[in-house]
C-alpha cells in the first residue's frame, strides 16, 4: 500500500515539473512573438477579415510612445494598424520637380467601357501617371482619389485604388444606381510630396503647438504645451489620472501648475520645407488636380430588375443539372440538363447522363414550347464521325418532334472561336471548332430550326476570343434568342 502511495506521489511531482516546463515555454513563445512577429487578424479595405503576419514593425520613439506598455493583444492590434496603413513609397533617391507627377499629363482609362453595365457590377478603371516631361513614371506611391457621381440623381460613391508600384493604378467601384455614371480621378499628392509628408510626420510631429495660460490675481503666464516637451525645463504634468493620455506645459516661472485656465493653439511652425520640397505642394499644379480621361469618362448602367424568374435548389452539380425555374409572373417554366458523354467538365452521376435525342422524344412540343441545344465544345478531339452520329440523332428527333408539334420553336447555338495557347491548341482548337460548325450548319440547314450564330457574334467581337465569352456577347446571344422566341409582330 505504502509503496502505492510512494508511487503516486513521484508520479505528481512529475506531473506538476511537466506542467512548469509547459508554461515556461509558452510564456517565452508569447514574449517572443511580442517583440518579434505578431499574427495579426484585421478587417482591410474591402471588410473583410484578414489574418497575417507583420513583422518588424517600425514605431515612432515620440515621446517613448514606442515604449509604452501594451498587451500582447494591443500590441497586435496596433502592428495591424501600422502595417494597414504602411504606403509603399519607393527611396529614390532626390526627385527633381519635372520628374515628378503631373496631374495634367496623367490619365486614366475605363476597361471595358462599351461592356454591358448593370446594377451591382463592377467597374475598373486603369490610371497611367506621367511626369512634367511626359514620360512615364516608372514608380507607384502617388496618392490618388477617385470616385463615380451622378449630377442628376445627386449621387456618388468612391472607388478602392491599387498601387502597382509601376506607374500603374486601377481603381475599382461599385455600381450602384442606373443611369449614366462619371468617373473622377484626383491627384491629392505626387509620390514625392508623400516622402516628404512623412518626413514631418517622423521629424516634426511639433509643427502644431499649443499653449496654457495660467493666471493668479493680477499675475498671468502663457507657457507651451503639448503631448511631450524638449529640454530639461521644469514641467506641469496634466496626464489624466484614469486614461493615461499624457499632456505637459512648459512650468510658469511665477504661478503654480494648478493656476491653469485655459489651452489653446499657439500656430504653427514656418519654413519646414526646402525649396525643392515646396515644388511639390502647388495649389492648382499638384495639390487635388484632376486627372484626365483617355476616352469616355463614364459608362451607362441599366437598373437590375427584381426577379421574376425564380430557381428552385435541386442540388445539382455545377454545369451539369439538372436546373429548374420558374416564373409565375410570366407562365414560364426553365428546364435545363447538360447533354450525354462526352463531358469534360466535371463528374457526372451515371443516372443523370441524359442524351439529347432522348428528351427531344419526352416532350410534347406546341407554340408555348421553346428547346435550346448546344452540342459541339466537348467533341472537338474525336473523329468527325463521331459528331456526325450524335448531331444524325438529334435531327431524328427534332424532326419527329415538329412532326407532332409543328408550332414548337427549336433554337440551336452554333460553336464559338476562344483563346487558345500550345496546349489548348492540341485539344479545342478553333480549326477542329470551325469543322464542327460547318457539319452543324449542314446538317440542320432546312429542318426547321432556327440558329444563334456564335461564332459570327464572337469572331466579329473586338472583345478577346473566349470558351465562355464575356457577358455583352452573351448578351447578344440571348438577344437573337428571344427575337425568335417573341418576335416583334407577336
Amino acid at each position: 500500500m505504502w509503496t502505492n502511495f510512494f508511487k503516486l506521489r513521484l508520479f505528481c511531482c512529475l506531473l506538476a515539473v511537466l506542467m512548469v516546463v509547459v508554461l515556461v515555454i509558452n510564456v517565452t513563445q508569447v514574449e517572443y512573438l511580442d517583440h518579434e512577429t505578431v499574427s495579426a487578424t484585421f478587417i482591410d479595405s474591402s471588410g473583410q477579415f484578414v489574418s497575417s503576419q507583420v513583422t518588424g514593425i517600425s514605431r515612432n520613439p515620440y515621446c517613448g510612445y514606442d515604449q509604452q506598455t501594451l498587451s500582447s493583444q494591443e500590441r497586435m492590434e496596433e502592428d495591424s494598424l501600422l502595417a494597414a496603413l504602411h504606403r509603399q513609397v519607393p527611396d529614390v533617391g532626390p526627385v527633381p520637380f519635372v520628374k515628378s507627377t503631373d496631374p495634367s499629363s496623367s490619365y486614366f482609362v475605363i476597361l471595358n467601357s462599351a461592356a454591358f453595365f448593370k446594377v451591382g457590377s463592377q467597374l475598373e478603371v486603369l490610371v497611367h501617371v506621367q511626369d512634367f516631361q511626359r514620360k512615364p513614371k516608372k514608380y507607384g506611391g502617388d496618392y490618388l482619389q477617385a470616385r463615380i457621381h451622378s449630377l442628376k440623381l445627386q449621387a456618388g460613391a468612391v472607388g478602392r485604388v491599387v498601387d502597382y508600384q509601376n506607374g500603374f493604378y486601377k481603381v475599382f467601384f461599385t455600381l450602384l444606381w442606373p443611369g449614366k455614371v462619371k468617373v473622377s480621378v484626383s491627384l491629392v499628392h505626387p509620390s514625392e510630396g508623400i516622402r516628404v509628408l512623412q518626413r514631418l510626420q517622423e521629424d516634426k510631429p511639433d509643427r502644431v503647438y499649443f499653449k496654457s495660460l495660467f493666471r493668479s490675481g493680477r499675475i498671468s503666464e502663457t507657457t507651451e504645451c503639448n503631448v511631450c516637451l524638449p529640454g530639461n525645463l521644469p514641467l506641469c504634468n496634466f496626464t489624466d489620472l484614469y486614461t493615461g493620455e499624457p499632456w505637459f506645459c512648459f512650468k510658469p516661472k511665477k504661478l503654480p501648475c494648478s493656476s491653469r485656465i485655459t489651452h489653446f493653439k499657439g500656430g504653427y511652425l514656418k519654413g519646414l520645407l526646402t525649396a525643392a520640397e515646396s515644388a511639390f505642394f502647388q495649389s492648382g499644379v499638384n495639390i487635388k488636380m484632376p486627372v484626365n480621361s483617355s476616352g469616355p469618362d463614364w459608362v451607362t448602367v441599366i437598373p437590375r430588375r427584381i426577379k421574376d424568374l425564380v430557381e428552385f435548389n435541386l442540388g445539382s452539380p455545377k454545369n451539369v443539372g439538372p436546373f429548374l425555374a420558374v416564373d409565375q409572373k410570366h407562365n414560364i417554366l426553365l428546364k435545363y440538363r447538360c447533354h450525354g458523354p462526352p463531358i469534360r467538365f466535371t463528374t457526372v452521376f451515371s443516372n443523370e447522363l441524359h442524351y439529347v435525342a432522348n428528351e427531344l422524344n419526352g416532350i410534347v412540343g406546341g407554340k408555348n414550347t421553346v428547346v435550346a441545344i448546344a452540342v459541339w465544345s466537348h467533341f472537338s478531339t474525336f473523329p468527325l464521325e463521331v459528331y456526325i452520329r450524335r448531331l444524325r440523332n438529334i435531327r431524328r428527333a427534332v424532326v419527329r418532334l415538329l412532326d407532332r408539334s409543328p408550332k414548337t420553336v427549336v433554337v440551336i447555338r452554333t460553336a464559338n472561336a476562344q483563346e487558345l495557347g500550345p496546349e489548348v491548341s492540341l485539344f479545342n482548337s478553333d480549326w477542329y471548332n470551325f469543322q464542327l460548325d460547318t457539319i452543324l450548319r449542314r446538317m440542320f440547314s432546312g429542318v426547321g430550326v432556327y440558329l444563334v450564330d456564335a461564332w459570327e457574334m464572337t469572331l466579329a467581337h473586338y472583345l478577346p476570343h473566349k470558351l465562355h465569352p464575356d457577358e455583352v456577347i452573351v448578351k447578344n446571344q440571348l438577344d437573337m434568342f428571344l427575337s425568335f422566341v417573341c418576335p416583334l409582330e407577336t
